[in-house]
Formats: C-alpha cells, structure tokens, sequence
C-alpha cells in the first residue's frame, strides 16, 4: 500500500442515549444515511456482526470492510484498498470515540471529523443535506 501511516483518535459529545449511537454505527440503513455521500455494496445484514465484508466508495476511492469485533459499547473495523489499517468505535450515554490507524495516501484525520460531525448532526434530528 502507498502512503504514510496515519493515526487519529477522536473524542465528541453527543446528545444521544447509547442505544441511539450503538444503532446509528451497527446499522447500515442509518450507516448510509449519516455517511452520505459514500456508498455502500448492496446485500449488508440489517446489523453489522463479527465476520461481515462490506465495501464503501466515494468517487474512485473505494475501501474494503472487515467487522472484526462487536460489542454492547464498541466496533473494530478492518480496512484495506483507501486505507490498510483499522477503524475502532466506542460509545455510551452522550459519547462516542472513534480511533482510526491506517496506511493511506488520503488525509484520515480529515475524513474521520468530517465522519464524526456527520454522525453528530444526524443524531441531533437535523436533516442532512446532500
């Protein structure tokens, strides 16, 4: 893989029960939604479990999707192709943790924020313009 190694850990507050966030990460259908505009392969579970492979894009930057680890409060994801590395969630009441590590020729720590401020508007009830 080309690129440098890159790692970011974030940390946001967000006002939502931890059940709300733990559906808004573990379910594609609302997954697509506050990921906007990056697409999804098609035929995803209606929850993400140990062992599923799903692929993402956005323009010609496409990355591959491992779900390694599930648990009530977090989420490690493998990735390749855009990114080799991995991308881990943590959540719970009003709180979510994302801590992403890879190997990329793209900015990480950019698309991590923009990911999370996504994520924080959707759980707010704001409409996500597209």
């Amino acid at each position: 893989m080309l690129g440098t190694f890159q790692k970011s850990h974030l940390r946001i507050e967000i006002e939502a029960a931890e059940a709300t966030i733990r559906d808004s990460l573990l379910c594609p259908f609302q997954l697509q939604k506050w990921l906007w505009p990056q697409g999804f392969s098609s035929g995803l579970p209606e929850q993400l479990s140990e062992g599923v492979k799903f692929d993402t894009s956005v323009g010609l930057i496409e990355i591959k999707y491992y779900v390694d680890v599930v648990g009530p409060n977090c989420l490690r994801l493998l990735l390749s192709q855009g990114i080799d590395g991995f991308h881990e969630w943590y959540w719970g009441d009003g709180w979510v943790q994302s801590r992403l590590e890879g190997i990329s020729m793209f900015p990480i720590n950019l698309g991590q924020t923009l990911s999370l401020l996504r994520l924080r508007e959707f759980l707010s009830g704001k409409e996500l313009s597209g």
